[in-house]
């Protein structure tokens, strides 16, 4: 398998596994706090290495997802004293939690070896070089665990899909049922935050956080049914994992930040030409409507 393939491959593992969930966030209207929990796991990975003083995938994964419950239930904590409003409470507590994150890693930079600028901005050039052996093969470590995470992304989806559905567009008759959307609700922010601690390595914070919500805000335009709506997603963020890498290969520039522009120039398409919603479609409904009333108005006598 050649490298460039093998970057190809990890963004589209990425963008698979960010597709199953974005569209859940964008229309449970949580995309900031996907934003928040993807930082806020930072301290975890530190914390993991000063405890265990090790960086294997698993125990990451669940330093990190502790510190996406500590962030979410520190959220609705705010939230729930009613002196604070829903965005102000995310915005006092990821800074906070990113911030000691950052203060770790430049502080014990030296051991965990984590660099901290390719953490937020991800270097997926790498990937290809970092690579264990399955079955005699070298295969590239980031695949293996982001396709973990595909499958565990997929199972939640596949097992939840139901009540996932009910408690997005009818939270309030979810609680009469006892469907729990409450804790739905959090169980999607940890399956996020374990998505964005596969793949801090890999693609960086940004990258994850452009492919967990523009593609899938690009869909929700696109389609009015939900499992549409998610392989529109994941269709998307495979379009800029490989629009991206060829972009960025002839300009010879950043690859996830290419890949990132890609996504983002699939919205602005969904947005102008989106046969229901888009900017041109309301257009010309109003200029048919427009015609429509000059044409009903009285007629000379």
């Amino acid at each position: 398998m050649t490298d460039d393939l093998t970057i190809v491959i990890v963004a589209g593992l990425v963008a698979t596994a960010c597709g199953l969930l974005g569209p859940f966030l964008v229309l449970r209207r949580m995309a900031l706090l996907s934003d928040a929990v993807s930082h806020a796991v930072l301290p975890g990975i530190v914390a993991v290495w000063l405890v265990g003083q090790t960086r294997a995938p698993l125990p990451v994964i669940a330093g990190a997802a502790a510190f996406a419950v500590l962030c979410v239930l520190a959220i609705d904590a705010l939230r729930a004293s009613g002196l604070v409003a829903s965005d102000a409470a995310i915005a006092l507590v990821f800074p906070a939690l990113f911030s000691l994150g950052v203060l770790g890693v430049t502080r014990f930079a030296d051991g965990i070896h984590l660099d901290l600028d390719s953490t937020i901005y991800g270097e997926i050039a790498f990937t290809p070089f970092d690579t264990v052996t399955l079955g005699g093969v070298e295969v590239a470590r980031a695949a293996v665990v982001l396709a973990i995470v595909v499958l565990a992304n997929l199972t939640l989806v596949a097992l939840l899909w139901k009540e996932l559905k009910a408690t997005t567009f009818d939270p309030e008759f979810s609680a009469t049922v006892r469907l729990r959307p409450r804790l739905l609700s959090r169980l999607l922010l940890v399956a996020v935050a374990v998505t964005a601690v596969a793949a801090f390595e890999a693609v960086g914070a940004i990258l994850v956080v452009t492919m967990l919500i523009v593609p899938a805000a690009a869909a929700y335009l696109l389609t009015d049914r939900l499992v549409v709506m998610v392989g529109l997603t994941v269709g998307i963020g495979w379009i800029g994992a490989v629009a991206g890498h060829r972009i960025a290969l002839g300009l010879d520039s950043s690859i996830a930040g290419a890949m990132g522009l890609v996504c983002a120039a699939c919205f602005v398409v969904a947005l102008v030409g989106s046969p229901r919603y888009g900017l041109a479609a309301r257009a010309m409904r109003h200029r048919t409507r427009a015609v429509d009333t000059a044409g009903a108005g009285p007629r000379p006598g």
